[in-house]
């Protein structure tokens, strides 16, 4: 039995959207810390899934038998094949368990195979070493650090990690 399964995100999911994004344990690993509103999300469906800006997935755990967090590549470029890549495993109790690193191949065939893309990027908190490693093991390679580049509410500064993976196979 596979690990997870990805499903296409509905309004319906909304609830569990917010109360993942909003999770501490969640908002210390993105650069905009801010609680996220009903309002925000509803905008985020209709000008970024709704146009393809974004491709957004839930996150089902087959152990745990729940939805426990969401993928997503988000601004699309078509025209240079690459997009961003994006996860959140919200359920604190679905961390640690390979969730994570599954979920992301999942989406990076996806962009691969679906979309056409040639590269797959993303940043993370070079303090998030947990993320990194998951990151690796799912074929992303080290690009670059800005450091110091985003300031944290508390006036903590944090650098930044670009990684990337790229489509060796499907080239077009």
């Amino acid at each position: 039995m596979e690990l997870v399964n990805l499903r296409t995100i509905k309004l319906e999911d909304t609830d569990n959207i917010l109360e993942w994004k909003n999770n501490v344990n969640v908002k210390k690993n993105f650069c905009i810390q801010d609680d996220l509103t009903k309002e925000q999300h509803m905008q985020w469906l209709k000008n970024k899934v709704e146009t393809g800006e974004v491709v957004q997935f839930i996150i089902e755990s087959n152990e745990l038998k729940k939805d426990v967090g969401s993928v997503y590549l988000r601004d699309i470029d078509n025209n240079n094949q690459k997009a961003e890549f994006g996860i959140f495993v919200g359920e604190d109790d679905a961390r640690n368990k390979g969730i994570g690193t599954a979920a992301t191949k999942k989406i990076i065939d996806y962009g691969f195979t679906h979309l056409k893309l040639n590269k797959i990027y993303l940043r993370v908190f070079a303090e998030n070493t947990n993320a990194i490693r998951a990151y690796e093991k799912a074929g992303f390679e080290y690009e670059g650090t800005a450091k110091d580049h985003i300031k944290l509410p508390n006036g903590k500064y944090q650098s930044i990690i670009f990684m990337a993976i790229f489509n060796r196979i499907n080239k077009s």
